[in-house]
């Protein structure tokens, strides 16, 4: 048996090529498919099925266009109601590649028609069987059961499927199987997963925090409580993969903009100029009303999170090479109204004497300073720190009187802030501090910095935290 698996990181994402005499299958495929095309024909493979183990809600999947790109079947549960061509299957059904024996197992409870593939192959019975997981079961958690109740399911009636498959139809499997999920850590479609890639039942047995014992009762209470806040994207994008994506060839390439017809929109509400660049260059100077995420981080989940899939995107980047990679990534999460990309970036921008913006970058130990001359004067004005981590993180040590506002709740609750203090901005290292404070420089604050180094820099320089 020919096993692969694909790590995305900019998405936290699992996808699988297994492949036996020729023949081969493609698991939960992101939306640009040449790297299983071109593995399965460097070994000789031809894809004969595309299985998604659910309609997932954080990433537009490949299935269609892998499909008719090499002939494939599709393969998916039958509740997923899937509107495109496709082989519905349930418990027990199999699908075949040579020797390998795939069975599916239906496990909902992430969604109603999750399943999840136990792999054998016939011709190596001493090998440990495995088994994709998809969202049902991660490295350290499991998946969160909240995020289908636009189909009318209760996240505790959801949850309650999630015990039942996952101490009915996953722990009985001997110790030594394999488990491969669809995501691994930086992923919100679980809480506390880890950064191994694959485990086995025995380990997860032993170590799953939502594995050990206990009534399903208490186990639908901790599943459903302090859950993150679900993306905007993710209810689009999770029916986006019932009904099938476009081609990726299919969506125009960008257009260049000059700086005078970027100006014209940037005004215009149901445009965004989306600055790639990394915090520092962003700080340095920016285009007014510019959403800053940076390619170099999970670009596309916090794209996604942060902006409207209607919204008509304008690409501010170093080069064409980035705006080419950020148009790739965005078409991932299902952000594909790009109206272009600014020519030149923001050099032409300076050259044209247009109006231009700045975030100053502070240290940890300015940050440490300035709070520490704040404390020795009656007649100083606290700064507001903004911690935009999620609350997890933020329980777990901040800056002393920093407020919690995670950044995927930051646009709903930014009235809850003071938009006429000196505001300091803080997450883990920097990056969703820059993408929080262009977020609330769109809303009216103007004395903003952004903390580089952030919480980490902060407790490793043995400054004081609660």
């Amino acid at each position: 048996m020919y096993f692969k698996q694909f790590y995305l990181n900019c998405l936290a994402h699992a996808s699988y090529l297994i492949g036996s005499h020729g023949e081969a299958i493609v698991v939960d495929p992101q939306r640009d498919v040449d790297r299983y095309i071109k593995e399965a024909e460097a070994n000789n493979l031809k894809i004969k099925f595309v299985i998604e183990t659910h309609l997932h809600a954080d990433f537009v999947s490949g299935h269609l266009e892998l499909a008719k790109r090499t002939g494939a079947q599709v393969v998916i549960g039958a509740r997923a109601k899937a509107t495109y061509p496709h082989i519905a299957v349930g418990d027990n059904d199999e699908v075949r590649v040579g020797s390998v024996r795939i069975k599916i197992i239906e496990t909902p409870g992430h969604t109603p028609e999750s399943i999840s593939l136990l792999i054998n192959d016939e011709e190596d019975e001493d090998s440990p069987s495995k088994i994709l997981t998809g969202d049902t079961l991660f490295v350290g958690d499991v998946g969160r059961p909240d995020l289908v109740g636009a189909d009318g399911y209760t996240a505790e009636a959801m949850a309650t499927m999630l015990y039942l498959s996952l101490h009915d139809k996953l722990l009985p499997l001997d110790d030594s199987t394999e488990v491969y999920p669809a995501h691994g850590a930086g992923s919100l479609c679980g809480r506390n997963i880890s950064k191994e890639n694959s485990s086995t039942i025995g380990k997860e047995r032993a170590t799953n925090y939502a594995l050990r014992e206990m009534p399903e009762g208490e186990f639908v209470t901790m599943m459903t409580g302090n859950m993150p806040e679900i993306p905007r994207y993710f209810p689009y994008d999770r029916q986006v993969n019932r009904t099938g994506a476009k081609p990726l060839d299919e969506l125009p390439s960008p257009p260049a903009l000059t700086p005078s017809q970027v100006r014209q929109l940037i005004n215009d509400e149901d445009y965004v100029p989306l600055d790639v660049r990394d915090a520092d260059a962003f700080g340095q100077g920016y285009i007014p009303r510019s959403i800053n995420v940076g390619l170099r981080g999970q670009f596309a989940t916090w794209a996604g999170i942060l902006i409207a899939h209607e919204k008509r995107l304008i690409i501010i980047a170093n080069d064409e090479r980035e705006v080419r990679e950020a148009a790739m990534r965005l078409a991932r999460v299902g952000l594909e109204t790009i109206a272009g990309y600014l020519a030149g970036g923001v050099e032409a921008w300076r050259a044209s004497g247009f109006e231009f913006e700045s975030l100053p970058q502070v240290s940890v130990e300015d940050l440490s300073e300035l709070l520490n001359r704040n404390a020795d004067s009656i007649h100083s004005t606290p700064p507001q720190i903004i911690d935009v981590r999620r609350p997890t993180e933020y329980i777990g040590g901040h800056v002393p009187h920093a407020v919690n506002l995670s950044l995927a709740k930051l646009e709903n609750e930014v009235a809850n802030l003071d938009a006429s203090l000196p505001s300091y901005v803080i997450c883990a290292g920097g990056y969703r501090s820059s993408a929080a404070a262009s977020v609330l420089a769109r809303y009216g604050f103007h004395n903003l910095h952004n903390v580089t180094g952030g919480t980490s820099g902060w407790i490793e320089a043995g400054y004081e935290t609660e």
